[in-house]
């Protein structure tokens, strides 16, 4: 894969580096939030090699796979820091769609480090258990404070992507932030403090999440009016000094301790409703998981994740029902690349087979799972099996992190030697089910004849790759594919029966949608619209009815040539999705007019 014309393409297909306003990613998905969604060609994007799917909410996720990271810092060098754009966005997005927004960006880029501390205290764990590393030794205990080091310093980390999604000057809010967890405030909370007569509740911040989200969101309104108001000499001490002496005192008086009955809260109620529900809960998420992933809904459950990993120091539903997905991803795809005879999906199900049993879902679920009926049931009934008894079991997970096999150990306990045993047993259980009824169902697709579509050559003349079309924007294939003709006669003739959608004002280009549902644009010359008009006369008019043969428009050959404009005319297929586009014969003096181009119907 090519992560430079990746990255291009990328940002082609975006409207450009100055439709970005911030570029983020996770382990398989490049983030982009846009000023304007509206300017994504969604089709071309998804088409771009090496992007396995695209989708757009408020963010546009462009699906990437494993190798987003090198596409992520490619895109990253060409657009440099998407902050410095200034423009405002003219599209209008829902309040709720916003707020998703704004969870993803702050709680996305923690999974990194917490995964990383979590992981490493798992792994001493499992060390201890064996045997090999004594939790009383000093290596031990050095190795157990650089993984809790992410979870204890949450709320500084929490500041920084609050305030990066903010715009707000990071050191300030992390300032703010940080005497929350600063050892002597810790200290003096503890033995009773009070501001202003008003007495401080004893809260023990570190690891929390939602304190600091609050601190920050109200930080940015003190300090956008302070900004304000300050004279400009003075402004680079007096504001950030007036904002922390108004933000830190409301927050540890209101602010801070609300937002630890929220993260309590949350965690709550999330825990209630399993022990209401029980081992149902878990099979269920787990089944619902191949559809939250593929729309990137699974992203909201991450303050969940987190809230409860600080709150109890384990978590015991997203993740254990992740472990049971995952699994069974790979247990049918594993299943088809051993039983189908097709060379490419049976490498492409391999690959996904192996990314999914290390915790990587998106190759399976959109190179395989999404796009075969049988597939999909498969993968839902090794998870309702797996994750029904993963939570039957209780398993809990200790580290916030994509369950697979390489991270197995974040189901390593401190006080239950089983759970891990169980996570292994849950994991099994989800593959064997996924495999086998994989093994059972699947069918390779019988080869389909597919409808054909004959078409008539709209100009006489020798037809030409669209690749050869001197037009980045035609030989790159950015509006479709197609075919491009050098035209020896003025006359631009309907290929099929279909209506006229349009017809540009300088007559040299018109849409057609045929009877049979293609949508066909027709540009006739480079750069022809600066001729305004001049040698060209459509002969339709927009809605207008028409059959194979009637002519579009008149255009002077001579006109364009004198003009030193190369007269090309390109016929192009914009509702691509639906047809692949075959040329026929390039032979000028074809005698079978009728036969020049073959539309197969994707099925």
């Amino acid at each position: 894969m090519n992560h430079l014309q990746a990255a291009l393409d990328i940002i082609a297909q975006v409207g450009g580096a100055e439709n970005i306003e911030h570029i983020e990613h996770c382990s398989t998905r490049l983030r982009l939030s846009l000023y304007d969604n509206g300017k994504v060609n969604e089709a071309a994007l998804a088409k771009i090699d090496g992007v396995l799917g695209v989708r757009i909410n408020v963010q546009c996720q462009v699906i990437i796979g494993h190798e987003v990271v090198q596409v992520y810092e490619a895109v990253r060098s060409l657009v440099g820091s998407p902050q410095s754009h200034s423009q405002t966005s003219t599209a209008k997005v829902s309040r709720g769609a916003q707020i998703v927004d704004f969870v993803i960006s702050v709680f996305q880029p923690l999974v990194p480090a917490i995964a990383g501390g979590g992981v490493l205290k798992s792994l001493l764990l499992l060390l201890d258990v064996l045997g090999w590393l004594s939790r009383e030794s000093s290596t031990y205990k050095v190795l157990d404070n650089i993984g809790s080091a992410p979870l204890y310093f949450l709320p500084i980390l929490v500041a920084i992507t609050t305030a990066t999604k903010l715009k707000v000057n990071v050191l300030v809010a992390v300032s703010a932030v940080a005497v929350m967890v600063l050892p002597a405030m810790t200290k003096q909370l503890a033995e009773g403090a009070e501001f202003m007569s008003f007495d401080l509740r004893n809260v023990a911040y570190a690891s929390q999440v939602f304190p600091a989200i609050l601190c920050v969101l109200f930080y940015a309104q003190t300090e956008k009016l302070f900004n304000r108001y300050s004279p400009g000499a003075l402004r680079i001490f007096l504001s950030p000094m007036l904002s922390l002496l108004v933000t830190v005192p409301v927050t540890l008086l209101i602010l801070g301790p609300l937002g630890y009955e929220l993260g309590a809260g949350l965690a709550t109620v999330i825990l209630w409703l399993y022990g209401k529900l029980g081992f149902v809960a878990t099979g269920l998420l787990a089944a619902a998981l191949p559809f939250m992933v593929a729309a990137g809904m699974h992203k909201p459950m991450l303050p969940y994740a987190v809230a409860s990993m600080s709150q109890f120091g384990r978590e015991m539903l997203y993740l254990p029902a992740s472990l049971a997905h995952n699994i069974a991803e790979s247990g049918a795809c594993l299943a088809i690349a051993l039983k189908s005879k097709d060379k490419v999906l049976k490498s492409t199900a391999f690959s996904a087979g192996i990314s999914a049993l290390f915790g990587i879902t998106e190759p399976a679920l959109y190179g395989v799972t999404l796009l075969n009926k049988k597939a999909l049931y498969s993968v839902i009934l090794g998870s309702v099996v797996g994750g029904a008894f993963i939570g039957w079991m209780a398993i809990e997970a200790f580290a916030l992190v994509g369950p697979g096999l390489a991270s197995i150990s974040m189901f390593v306990s401190p006080d239950n030697p089983l759970n891990i045993v169980w996570a292994f047993a849950g994991a099994g259980l989800s593959f064997a089910v996924a495999f086998l009824s994989a093994l059972l169902l699947w069918r390779d697709k019988a080869p389909e004849m597919d409808s054909q579509l004959t078409f008539t050559r709209p100009v006489e003349g020798q037809i030409v790759p669209l690749e050869n079309v001197n037009d980045d924007v035609f030989s790159r294939k950015i509006m479709g594919d197609g075919v491009a003709i050098i035209p020896s006669q003025g006359v631009l003739r309907a290929p099929a029966d279909g209506t006229v959608v349009n017809v540009f004002e300088s007559g040299h280009a018109l849409s057609l949608l045929t009877d049979a549902g293609v949508e066909l644009i027709f540009h006739i010359g480079i750069d022809t619209i600066t001729l305004q008009g001049k040698g060209f006369q459509p002969q339709v008019k927009e809605g207008q009815h028409v059959k194979c043969g009637d002519t579009l428009i008149e255009f002077s050959l001579d006109t364009i040539t004198a003009a030193g404009l190369d007269p090309v005319v390109m016929m192009v297929v914009t509702n691509g999705e639906r047809f692949s586009l075959t040329p026929g014969s390039n032979d000028e003096k074809n005698p079978h007019p009728h036969i020049i181009m073959t539309l197969k119907e994707s099925v």
